[in-house]
């Protein structure tokens, strides 16, 4: 089993070197905490084996712009940033890497959420596209996993709208695993709620009370 730290990911977004580098080893110390076994499995960091940035740039060389101006995930996180204007070419081009990182290990499942949905049928079309322009089958097309639960998706705690992200800006919209017991308490209490108002216990049953 492989487990990368996707430091080239977190590129896309201006970075401290320090900070990011902290953030690494923290980020592997957590992997290590929630029970992966380095025996049984490789923990390695992203932008240490090149065949990533080298598998994308062939990759963008067969991807189009029109394909990934039609990727929702960077418009939404274009706009916390300026606007798409403003935005970095890497935000840009980063489901490309995406689909590097698939691609190059030959996965034929990969468990996504549905807003993921869109990156992984990128990572498909193109590697569909290189395949018959060398008709070969070197590409290997991945398959999405997708639970069938309504719990799949956790929301921001500031915007009930939104996916809990690491890259909102805010982090009082997140639980880290590396937050203390305080800071989550701090987090939950501020975060926002509905406005519908006491429940009315008069429309449930008594097995659901």
């Amino acid at each position: 089993n492989l487990y990368f730290l996707a430091d080239l990911h977190a590129l896309t977004v201006p970075q401290d070197p320090e900070v990011l580098n902290a953030n690494i080893y923290d980020m592997t110390a957590s992997l290590l905490a929630c029970g992966l076994d380095p025996n049984k499995c490789t923990i390695f960091q992203q932008s240490q084996v090149s065949g990533h940035s080298e598998l994308t740039w062939i990759l963008m060389c067969y991807a189009s712009m029109g394909q990934l101006n039609r990727m929702t995930q960077f418009k939404s996180k274009a706009e916390t940033r300026g606007g798409q204007n403003a935005a970095s070419a890497g935000l840009f081009s980063y489901p490309v890497l995406m689909a590097a990182d698939v691609l190059l290990y030959k996965a034929s499942g990969i468990p996504v959420g549905d807003d993921q949905l869109q990156h992984l049928e990128l990572a498909r079309d193109i590697a569909e596209r290189f395949n018959y322009i060398h008709k070969c089958d070197i590409l290997k097309l991945p398959e999405p996993l997708i639970s069938d639960s309504e719990t799949n998706r956790v929301m921001s705690l500031q915007d009930g709208t939104k996916k809990m992200s690491k890259s909102d800006p805010s982090e009082k919209s997140r639980i880290l695993l590396t937050d203390s017991t305080d800071a989550i308490k701090k987090k939950i209490k501020s975060a926002s709620t509905d406005s519908l108002g006491p429940i009315d216990n008069s429309v449930l049953t008594s097995a659901e009370r």
